[in-house]
């Protein structure tokens, strides 16, 4: 699938929150991430740790939701649905630590149990609001 060019604006436009839903014994799991939206490849690539790395491993199909909001009003919104892979490469999970800590501005320190995990994106779609 390739994601559509607004979407992809959307997703780059700025550092904002997304959130990740994980299944976890047949009921979601939501958490909020940081991330990067790879266009080349679209994927979306996070680092985590915890339940939402053992709930992947479980069952790899999640959703990513990412608002934008001014003052409590919603500009936007993407919903993301993809297959999720988490990768057990340390070399990788530094990489991706430092493009997204540089996207959030924060040090590039990365937890040492974090693990990479990669959204392949199957179906993509936004909304903006007036």
């Amino acid at each position: 699938m390739t994601v559509p060019a607004e979407v992809e604006r959307l997703l780059t436009s700025e550092p904002l929150m997304a959130h990740l839903a994980t299944c976890r014994e047949g009921r979601p799991h939501v958490a909020p991430v940081w991330y990067v939206y790879d266009g080349r490849a679209d994927r979306v690539e996070l680092v985590t740790t915890g339940r939402k790395l053992a709930n992947v491993r479980a069952n790899p199909r999640v959703a990513l939701s990412v608002q934008k909001d001014e003052g409590g009003h919603a500009r936007w919104m993407v919903s993301l649905l993809g297959t999720a892979e988490v990768v057990d490469d340390e070399a990788a999970t530094r990489e991706a630590t430092r493009r997204i800590n540089a996207k959030y501005g924060a040090s590039e320190d990365a937890w040492s149990e974090n693990r990479l995990v990669r959204v392949s994106v199957g179906t993509a779609s936004s909304r903006t609001y007036d």
